[in-house]
């Protein structure tokens, strides 16, 4: 079992990683052989629109431009689980997801008939982190993260979508002009339902590992 988590945080050690990691815990105390990628950390773009992927003579479901991206789009395609993170900046995930999922999609996608060329199976575990309360989520958001989510079927998959709300954004707000959240209000979040979200995380981890 081969289980891969992708972070599309810009923050390697917050909110979106810490839970990525919980699963990949989870994950790896169900036997799994597990890999943790922090896509920030990466130089890649978007789609080239190279055409490489759809020449006749070449593997399919394999991205053919050589940057940092390439290798990990094979590994996805590769991966019995993958678990990917994103928190919502401005309403959506972040442009390093975007760029992922161009990437990740016109590999497999032909231009003969437009179906999907990749006939494996991938089970994916989202999850989303946001400064949003949940009520707020589920009128605002809900619907377009949940279509977000849905795209993942290419893969073939079970699709599970764990939404966190509230969440801490700096450990002390004194420091910085953010006003319009409530410091204590956030902690107390924070301290009462993280440590429920990253449990939540890890049985996920276990749960899609078996």
């Amino acid at each position: 079992m081969k289980v891969l988590a992708l972070n599309c945080s810009p923050r390697k050690n917050w909110n979106t990683a810490k839970l990525l990691k919980s699963a990949l815990k989870g994950a790896e105390s169900a036997g799994a052989e597990v890999e943790y990628i922090d896509l920030y950390g990466l130089n890649f773009t978007g789609c080239r629109s190279c055409m490489l992927c759809k020449r006749k003579d070449v593997e399919r479901c394999r991205c053919y431009w050589k940057d940092d991206l390439s290798p990990v789009i094979n590994k996805v395609f590769s991966s019995d689980v993958l678990f990917i993170g994103s928190p919502i900046y401005l309403g959506r995930p972040t442009s390093q997801y975007f760029a992922f999922m161009e990437r990740l999609h016109f590999t497999s996608l032909s231009y003969d008939d437009y179906s999907n060329y990749f006939k494996g199976k991938v089970d994916v575990g989202m999850f989303l982190t946001m400064n949003a309360t949940e009520e707020f989520y589920e009128q605002m958001y809900k619907n377009e993260f949940e279509a977000y989510a849905n795209e993942f079927r290419m893969l073939n998959g079970d699709v599970s979508l764990y939404p966190v709300f509230n969440t801490l954004q700096v450990k002390d707000y004194t420091k910085f002009d953010m006003s319009g959240f409530n410091e204590e209000v956030k902690k107390d979040v924070h301290e009462e339902k993280f440590p429920i979200d990253l449990e939540n995380a890890f049985n996920m981890g276990v749960s899609l590992s078996k």
